[in-house]
């Protein structure tokens, strides 16, 4: 099977109580957002913190596209459920469009 990775980022609020907050919900993912990632065709997602910057790597399917996973999350009501409450840790970087969180990062060098 094919696989592609791509590579993101987001910023939390720079807040330590929020931040830690942040990396406990984590530990426990609801099932369903876990069901949502693997129905998108996401293989592995991992997400990575520093201070209050994320870094994410997804490992996806030959066929996953961003379009159909926004899609699929749009009209999933427990999706959007834990977006909203992403929201409360994670701050729009000043480059994204409105209501962008994770960015894609641009490869520029690999060996």
């Amino acid at each position: 099977m094919e696989t592609k990775k791509y590579y993101l980022f987001c910023d939390l609020k720079d807040d330590e109580s929020l931040i830690a907050e942040y990396k406990q919900l984590h530990k426990n993912v609801w099932p369903e957002i876990i069901k949502s990632i693997k129905d998108s065709g996401i293989i592995n997602m991992e997400i990575y913190n520093k201070g209050n910057r994320l870094f994410m790597v997804l490992e996806v399917e030959g066929s996953f596209s961003f379009e159909r996973k926004t899609k699929m999350d749009t009209n999933n009501p427990k999706v959007q459920e834990w977006e909203s409450l992403m929201w409360k840790f994670q701050q729009k970087l000043p480059m994204a469009n409105q209501g962008e969180k994770w960015l894609l990062l641009e490869e520029i060098f690999k060996l």
